[in-house]
């Protein structure tokens, strides 16, 4: 049975457990920092304290796929195993893999993590849209049929997206913009909350951009890259309640104990309900 969409599912999900969205990047730095070594032992303890520590309390969890892959098919299989305990309890997770393809291979990259059938079946994938929108539709299509959804790069918190996002179109829009604009038209209607979410970086300061996509808005950048829980407001402005904010080391290096990653992301989900009212 198909679930709900996750629009609705990622709107229960932000009301009753908050909106925040925490990394699991097992990068090397972090596991030296955890007393973990950089192999598949170090990995499979790392991701399974995570797991643990936060399924059952925040909305999202969002594995790094890149962090899982360096490890080849162990590292995989490890990430498949966070995925289904992070769903099992409770926690919607998204798949960070930023795939962008054309014709088939982008319909093989939805099926990895967007057919229910697949092992790494996930509620939500990012991905990139800067080989045109359009090649985006068979994950679009993939994610509908399954009840899932997609976070689409729009303007991202690297100073390097500029140079891409920031350029103008033929019709005098920013790239970004036309982006926006195509994931309000897929999101038209819908309710409570649209199934394709923007990525949008909180170290903007001002997006520049209408952000009324009527869909989620997942925004990384807190904490290590500097923005904070008060910085939502000012980005996001009339479209802050959809926003997802993100955060991986300003939790995670507070590990390698459950309870301080747990009190790390209560800190910061109360930060988050004092900045933004009705979060």
């Amino acid at each position: 049975m198909t679930p709900a969409p996750f629009g609705a599912r990622l709107r229960h999900a932000m009301d009753t457990r908050g909106p925040l969205c925490v990394g699991i990047d097992p990068h090397a730095s972090l596991l030296t920092s955890w007393g973990l070594g950089d192999d598949i032992a170090g990995l499979e303890r790392f991701t399974r304290t995570v797991v643990e520590a936060l399924a059952d309390r925040v909305a999202v969890l969002k594995p790094q796929s890149a962090f899982f892959e360096r490890f080849g098919s162990r590292g995989v299989a490890v990430l498949e195993k966070a995925v289904e305990e992070a769903r099992a309890a409770g926690a919607l997770v998204l798949m960070d893999a930023k795939r962008g393809d054309i014709g088939s291979t982008m319909g093989a990259y939805a099926a990895t993590y967007l057919d229910q059938d697949s092992p790494l079946f996930s509620d939500a994938v990012t991905l990139s849209p800067y080989l045109g929108f359009g090649s985006l539709r068979p994950a679009l299509d993939a994610a509908a049929a399954s009840g899932a959804g997609v976070f689409v790069l729009a303007l991202t918190s690297n100073p390097e997206g500029a140079e891409v996002q920031r350029a103008t179109a033929a019709d005098g829009r920013s790239l970004a913009q036309v982006m926006l604009d195509h994931m309000a038209a897929e999101n038209a209607g819908a309710t409570p909350l649209g199934s394709v979410g923007a990525v949008v970086g909180a170290t903007l300061g001002d997006a520049g951009v209408d952000l009324a996509v009527n869909g989620p808005l997942l925004a990384p950048g807190i904490g290590a890259q500097g923005a904070t829980a008060a910085d939502l407001p000012r980005v996001f402005g009339a479209s802050v309640r959809n926003v997802v904010p993100s955060v991986s080391r300003g939790v995670l290096r507070h590990g390698p104990g459950v309870s301080g990653l747990r009190q790390a992301a209560g800190r910061l989900a109360e930060e988050i309900r004092a900045a933004v009212p009705g979060s």
